[in-house]
This record gives structure tokens, C-alpha cells and sequence, in this order.
């Protein structure tokens, strides 16, 4: 899944959902996608109705924020770490889940600065500045108490 459509993004989760709930066989990227969608259960109702999710409409004009997108940034995030890409962020992340006491709230402060990462790189249409991104959660982490 290297540049998916977004009903592909959402069919993959909801079949992710449904592999877990049924003991199918899944692959190493729905096994770790699996693990994110146990810790966001509020979005089972949403990946049990593959039509639904479909169909479901998230503007951010409304304040809507997508489970999709939420999953994916984690599965993203959890990419970034195994792989130490950009360099750095494994060791950003491990200060950052230290100081708060949860690997998952780590990456949703995470979240955040790769959202600023990618929201800068399409403003400006320079490619991602990894550097700055790992410099930020640098500096969050270090901050944080």
C-alpha cells in the first residue's frame, strides 16, 4: 500500500477488524494495524460496517477528524520507529513515551508534529523536512515533564 485510495485505506481497516474478531490469518502490516485498531475501540462499530465506512464523511470544516487517518498516522509512526526513518525519531519517541508514561499518547503528540511535517511540505512543495521533524519531538520531549 504504497499510495492508496481512500476507499482502499478504509476496506484495509475494516478488514483488519474483521481478521481480528474472527482469528483470520493476517499479515505482518494488518498485524500491527491490528494491535492500533484494539487500543481505539470508540472505532469498532465504524469497522465492523464496511459500507458505513465507506460512506462516512469526515470534513474538517465540521471539526470531523477521521479514524482512518488517525490509524494510518499511527501505523506510519510505528513504521518510523521500527525503522529509526528519519533518523532520530526512535530515540525522540522512547524520551517522549518516558516522560508520558504511555507509547500511545507518545505518538499522538507525534501525530501532530508529522501532521505539521506534511502540512508545511504541501504549502511550501519542498519534499518533508525529516530533520526538523525529529528536532521538534526533540525539543517536545525535553520540555515535557
Amino acid at each position: 500500500m504504497f499510495n492508496p485510495t481512500q476507499q482502499e485505506v478504509r476496506q484495509f481497516y475494516c478488514d483488519v477488524f474483521r481478521k481480528s474478531r474472527t482469528g483470520e490469518v493476517q499479515t505482518p502490516l494488518e498485524a500491527i494495524a491490528a494491535g492500533w485498531v484494539a487500543q481505539h475501540p470508540e472505532y469498532a462499530a465504524l469497522l465492523a460496517d464496511a459500507q458505513q465506512a465507506q460512506a462516512a464523511d469526515y470534513s474538517v470544516e465540521r471539526g470531523d477528524s477521521s479514524p482512518f487517518l488517525h490509524l494510518s498516522m499511527h501505523l506510519s509512526i510505528a513504521e518510523q520507529i521500527s525503522i529509526d526513518q528519519p533518523p532520530g525519531v526512535r530515540a525522540a519517541f522512547t524520551t517522549l513515551a518516558g516522560k508520558l508514561g504511555s507509547e500511545h499518547e507518545a505518538h499522538h503528540v507525534m501525530m501532530e508534529a508529522l501532521g505539521e511535517m506534511l502540512w508545511t511540505s504541501q504549502r511550501s512543495g519542498l519534499p518533508p523536512d525529516g530533520a526538523a521533524y525529529v528536532e521538534r519531538l526533540q525539543k517536545t520531549a525535553t520540555a515535557r515533564k
